[in-house]
């Protein structure tokens, strides 16, 4: 068997039988290799490529088994998400490197060379709602996610990522003096949710929200319980991130990361459960009515920080708990410190080379604040900042004026 190259593109008609026709037909084109799958010339079998690459969502390649690679054999790619359908070319590996010299050096596709094998997974990496990205995040990723519940004037909604209620809307309500209360994802929703997977012959492993501020890792794992029971082919795991909001995003990014590297479900969980504490969490808010609500801050201390201008600064404990490190005053000397934290904490220092998230709530003024912040100390970053909104789940407690910074690092204490 001979390694081929896959070459994809959102623009079908710019193909015909004899190949690649049309001037700019690779503006969105990236170029995969792989190796075939032993099977027999009627067997027909699929590849699951990584999403990392694209905006697509899940995606399987259906061809049947070339006895001949010189030819080009084309197929269908349907995408399960949007059911729309693309056409496929595989090209032996001297038709590749002929096209791809010709037209690399013109800068006309995208072309990503590596040498890994893709890998078949069989199992779902999943999350809550809580994470904090954007349904496009979690698509692009091929993370599944199951949403947590929350009420807002009594009426009650999914946390859905903001398509129910946007957050600008959502804040400005709470701004308002609209009441809102949370509920996590029960049991029964777990069921429901996992046996979807069960059915399709997938295990699971679950990141669940940390359970320092929410008891929903519990309804997980009742409901991985009963399934085992019902499926005991199949396995569940569960892992408590002991983290939140876009924190808790970024160690899901890592975990996707590490499942299209090809490790296993069993290393996956291994990892997970090593690593969760170097994910760094901190968190400061100019607004502290919600804190106060939430028992985070006295009354007291509430009222006086508001007189004072008291940003009070937060982290995450090796238990997955809000602590309050500092009292700091005025907004411009918080969002130093905080960055002060990273350089503090995070993976070599101001030589830091990871990836940086930050989450905010209806204060986005603050939070790029903190953003030029990290990227003028931190050249080293990989990418730039991404800043996510709190979501409704979460920003139900914090209400509006939260800035959360999140990192790798040290492994945190408590």
């Amino acid at each position: 068997f001979h390694p081929v190259w896959i070459l994809y593109t959102k623009n079908p008609s710019r193909y015909d039988d004899n190949g690649i026709t049309g001037p700019d037909w690779g503006h969105s084109e990236v170029v995969f290799r792989c190796f075939p799958l032993k099977c027999s010339h009627h067997t027909h079998f699929s590849l699951k490529l990584s999403a990392s690459y694209s905006s697509l969502r899940r995606v399987l390649i259906f061809y049947r088994y070339l006895t001949n690679l010189t030819g080009i054999c084309q197929a269908v790619l349907k995408l399960f998400s949007s059911h729309l359908f693309f056409r496929f070319h595989i090209f032996n590996i001297s038709e590749i490197e002929s096209l791809t010299e010709k037209c690399y050096n013109k800068q006309q596709i995208k072309f990503h060379k590596t040498e890994r094998f893709i890998h078949m997974n069989d199992f779902i990496l999943s999350c809550c709602s809580t994470a904090d990205l954007t349904e496009e995040h979690f698509n692009s990723r091929n993370i599944s996610y199951i949403c947590f519940h929350y009420e807002l004037n009594g009426k009650e909604y999914e946390d859905d990522l903001g398509k129910s209620v946007p957050f600008d809307q959502f804040y400005l309500a709470l701004q308002n003096g609209a009441s809102a209360k949370t509920s996590q994802v029960n049991a029964d929703e777990f069921e429901h949710y996992f046996e979807s997977f069960l059915k399709e012959g997938k295990d699971i492993l679950h990141v669940t929200l940390s359970s320092g501020i929410s008891g929903v890792i519990n309804s997980a794992i009742i409901a991985k319980e009963t399934l085992e029971e019902r499926y005991p082919e199949r396995k569940i795991y569960i892992v408590d991130s002991l983290g939140a909001s876009s924190g808790y995003g970024l160690f899901m990014n890592r975990l996707a990361d590490l499942r299209d590297n090809g490790y296993t479900l069993e290393q996956l969980y291994d990892w997970a459960m090593q690593h969760r504490l170097n994910l760094h969490h901190w968190f400061f808010s100019t607004d502290l009515t919600f804190y106060i609500k939430g028992g985070r801050i006295s009354k007291t201390s509430g009222t006086i920080g508001g007189l004072l201008g008291i940003c009070p600064l937060l982290n995450m404990n090796d238990e997955g708990k809000l602590i309050p490190r500092q009292k700091i005053r005025t907004k411009k000397k918080v969002i130093r410190a905080i960055v002060d934290k990273m350089e503090e904490f995070a993976d070599n220092g101001l030589e830091y080379n990871g990836k940086c998230y930050i989450s905010q709530s209806a204060c986005m003024d603050n939070a790029r604040a903190v953003a030029d912040l990290v990227e003028a100390r931190f050249p080293n970053l990989n990418g730039k900042v991404e800043i996510h909104s709190i979501g409704t789940a979460i920003g139900s407690h914090t209400g509006p004026g939260t800035v959360a910074l999140f990192f790798w690092g040290s492994t945190r204490t408590h």
